[in-house]
């Protein structure tokens, strides 16, 4: 039942287009059989009326058609405001069929129409409004334009933090982003990335060459093609220090040579944690680290992994030169500064020879796993689907055809002979069943980064949506193992726990090498934007026993199964409940 629904699901999307053209078509057909007759009835009653009584409006239709943007947008309006009628009296009998009648309420409906075809196609605000928003974003920019600049993505100036949205991006937007990490400069490009740094671009650009308009701000340029226009945001600064965000990350055994270790450093008396950090977010470096007097700034190599931390009792005393077992030990902060040597991406610039699937059940951590593997190997991944919202925060994948081998790897939530034998090999990510039916049930309700409210999760759809996708959860899976060519089996649960050991092994099934340098670097951003935020449910138990039964005999059936074909088989905590 599952897989149908999922298939009628999977055709409604490929066939949205066709019916917003349909859409379009018949409406642009109302239009003009609506002029045609307007026409012929004040060709057929000009003859009685004369040119003053046509060309007179009563006071009461003064404002037929001009209305508030915000009314339209109102779920309980009723069908007079539908047809403007929240600014129109209604006619008296005699005229209801009037020329001068029938012309406005003409008019007033193309005008909705316009406005209504306007906000489907681009899902933003009325025309009217439009330019008056632009205008406002405008006048509220607080940064100073320091001009338009040379974008070399292998030798970006710009590289202390990258942010992107294809759909939102403003100027407003890239420069607070900056300003919150306590960054000097902000610049944006291809009308929807925004960079930031505390040093100019050292090549400057015609000012012509910044072309591209914000995605997100009609009449504001974001940039051009390798071209960066970039605001001077100093004078946000002050207040975002205030708001800066400092991890602890944990007591740490210092490395031998401390100097060759990390790139920058600063010796000062009555050192703190603010000043370390302040220091190292000037140099762009995404670790303060502190021992004694002295402040290192760097990121996390080799040498320096932050995998094994030490008791933080042995660095009780490392703020004294003589403390923390005569300085073997040392204090690790994350500083506001985005970790970036792993923030570039770009497709094959050949065909991929393998086809290579990243299939999982939804809710099983599909969108994280790609985020790895995209920052591991600097290659999209594509996918079977096609999801705005994901597009818009930089997996530009998303827009690619699914098979046209430009990307490392294809999302996928099918299941089924012919889907799976379509693909050469396949990553298959698997995931506790409780925790994947509650993760789908977050993003149906509330987004990829949103919680269903309690309102949702105790509604008779919750034990429906449990019926119908934990039978799913083991026929993927089931369907995988029998038809799959070449899998590697990945628990994410495993990912979370072992992230570089087990990335690692993703990497090499993708027959891809990278460095370990960018497996720290994707250790350091391991969630990304995609780490659900809000009010968290609080523990509690949305599973009644009878669902607790159902799952844990669809577990073993699939443990089973992995074991038969000679893999692992499921984690210990996913049995029994």
């Amino acid at each position: 039942m599952a897989r149908a629904f999922f298939r009628l699901q999977k055709f409604l999307r490929r066939t949205q287009f066709l019916l917003f053209f349909l859409t379009a078509a018949y409406l642009m057909a109302g239009s003009l059989l609506l002029l045609q007759r307007t026409r012929l009835v004040i060709q057929q009653s000009s003859r009685g009326t004369s040119a003053n009584q046509a060309s007179s409006v009563p006071d009461g239709m003064s404002g037929v058609g001009i209305i508030d943007p915000r009314m339209l947008q109102n779920p309980h309006a009723g069908p007079r405001l539908l047809v403007g009628m929240d600014t129109l009296q209604e006619p008296a009998l005699d005229q209801q069929h009037g020329p001068r009648w029938l012309a406005s309420r003409n008019s007033e409906l193309r005008q909705l129409r316009r406005r209504w075809f306007h906000r489907f196609i681009s899902d933003q605000e009325p025309m009217q409004t439009a330019g008056f928003k632009a205008m406002k974003h405008t006048s509220e920019h607080k940064g100073t334009y320091m001009g338009c600049f040379s974008d070399d993505s292998r030798e970006r100036t710009l590289k202390g933090a990258v942010f992107y949205d294809l759909r939102k991006m403003t100027v407003s937007h890239c420069q607070e982003a900056c300003a919150e990490r306590a960054y000097t400069y902000a610049g944006l490009a291809y009308g929807a990335e925004c960079y930031c740094g505390n040093r100019l671009p050292a090549t400057a650009s015609k000012p012509e060459e910044c072309n591209s308009e914000c995605k997100g701000e009609k009449g504001s340029i974001c940039g051009g093609v390798n071209r960066l226009s970039v605001y001077k945001v100093e004078e946000l600064r002050a207040g975002a220090r205030r708001r800066r965000n400092v991890i602890y990350r944990g007591c740490f055994r210092a490395p031998e040579n401390l100097t060759d270790t990390f790139p920058a450093s600063l010796i000062q008396p009555n050192l703190t944690v603010e000043m370390c950090s302040e220091f190292c977010s000037e140099k762009e470096f995404p670790l303060a680290v502190i021992r004694g007097r002295e402040c290192y700034c760097g990121y996390p190599t080799g040498h320096f992994p932050l995998h094994d931390g030490a008791d933080g009792l042995l660095c009780s005393g490392v703020h004294n030169a003589t403390g923390a077992s005569e300085g073997k030990y040392c204090l690790v902060y994350q500083t506001p500064v985005q970790d970036t040597r792993c923030t570039d991406r770009k497709f094959l610039t050949t065909k991929s020879k393998v086809f290579v699937a990243l299939s999982s059940f939804p809710g099983a951590g599909n969108t994280w796993a790609r985020h790895l593997i995209e920052h591991a190997t600097g290659y999209y991944t594509g996918s079977y689907y096609f999801d705005g919202a994901l597009y818009n925060k930089g997996f530009k994948g998303e827009k690619d055809h699914w098979r046209s081998r430009r990307t490392i790897c294809v999302k996928t939530h099918e299941s089924g002979k012919t889907e799976i034998e379509m693909f050469d090999s396949a990553i298959l990510l698997i995931r506790n069943p409780y925790k994947s039916l509650m993760a789908e049930f977050n993003r149906k309700y509330a987004g990829h980064l949103g919680y269903a409210t309690d309102r949702n999760w105790k509604s008779k759809e919750w034990p429906e949506f449990v019926n119908s996708y934990a039978s799913w959860w083991a026929s993927h899976v089931l369907d995988w193992l029998k038809y799959g060519k070449r899998l590697l089996i990945i628990h994410y649960e495993d990912l979370k726990q072992s992230l570089i050991p087990k990335l690692r092994e993703m990497v090499e099934f993708l027959n891809m090498t990278v460095t370990e340098d960018r497996l720290l670097c994707v250790e350091n951003n391991r969630d990304g934007n995609f780490k659900r935020s809000g009010a968290k449910q609080k523990d509690f138990e949305p599973f009644t026993q009878e669902m607790k039964d159902l799952i844990n005999r669809y577990i073993l059936t699939v443990d089973e199964a992995l074991r038969g074909r000679n893999f692992t088989g499921l984690p210990r905590e996913y049995v029994p409940r």
